[in-house]
């Protein structure tokens, strides 16, 4: 049986059972790290698949043949989940971070002079709600173009920056935080742009899928959950992640 090991936020392996064994006799690995084989639901420390290996004694010599692991840690880091107030205040940084693009694309098709009309259309529509739906259904059509814009822009800013060597955008690089796959892994361009999509189906339950991540184990939000993805403590450059997979279906 091959098994891969999980530690600081990355995926090390295959390696043969026994050699895992070895490592944990010797020390070498942590029982708080975790373990994954094929048929397995979800990762497990090594102190429950492995019990029997932790408590062999005395210490068998090292196999001078057996693959070298890194060296040990005590923190499965693919459990250091990030929090709902540190992502939140990652989230308003972004907006700050897309506020002065925004304000450019929309002044470019003429966002002032439809604000300057729809606020007159409103006062002089007083109490009359027919009227003031009128007026903003004419500054949202005559806006349509650079609010589309604004939007694209968005989105490609969280894929292409989640699904980067930095797997975070400023906000989270800021706060010290990374998106990764559920073993760990960046995860790919395509992956980005599904799971930012999946954030309308939050917004449209009244926000309840970005509250979500203060009560999950994992600390995920409904987008987190459909994507298949995790945000964990630790900027990317302090780990090395795999390759992303070539994964251009989004799907749950």
């Amino acid at each position: 049986m091959e098994i891969w090991i999980g530690r600081d936020g990355q995926r090390h392996g295959p390696y043969k059972e026994e050699d895992v064994r070895l490592w944990l006799r010797e020390g070498k690995l942590a029982a708080e790290d975790l373990g994954w084989y094929e048929g397995l639901a979800d990762w497990q420390p090594l102190s429950v698949l492995f019990r029997d290996a932790l408590a062999a004694a005395p210490p068998v010599p090292a196999d001078a043949h057996a693959p070298a692991m890194p060296p040990p840690t005590t923190t499965a880091s693919l459990e250091d989940y990030a929090g709902f107030w540190k992502r939140l205040a990652a989230y308003i940084i972004d907006i700050i971070v897309l506020y002065v693009p925004n304000m450019l694309i929309m002044q470019a098709f003429g966002n002032g002079a439809a604000q300057a009309r729809l606020e007159q259309a409103l006062l002089a529509a007083s109490t009359d709600p027919n009227v003031m739906l009128a007026a903003y259904g004419q500054y949202y059509e005559t806006m349509r173009v650079g609010i589309a814009l604004t939007a694209v822009l968005a989105w490609l800013y969280f894929a292409l920056c989640e699904s980067s060597k930095w797997q975070a955008t400023v906000g989270k690089l800021a706060m010290g935080i990374r998106v990764t796959d559920l073993e760990g892994r960046r995860i790919s361009f395509w992956r980005a742009l599904g799971r930012y999509a999946a954030k309308i189906l939050s917004w449209m339950i009244v926000a309840i899928g970005f509250l979500m991540i203060a009560w999950t184990r994992r600390k995920q939000g409904l987008h987190d959950m459909l994507a298949n993805t995790l945000v964990l403590n630790g900027r990317a450059s302090a780990f090395h992640s795999p390759a992303p997979r070539d994964d251009r279906s989004f799907h749950a």
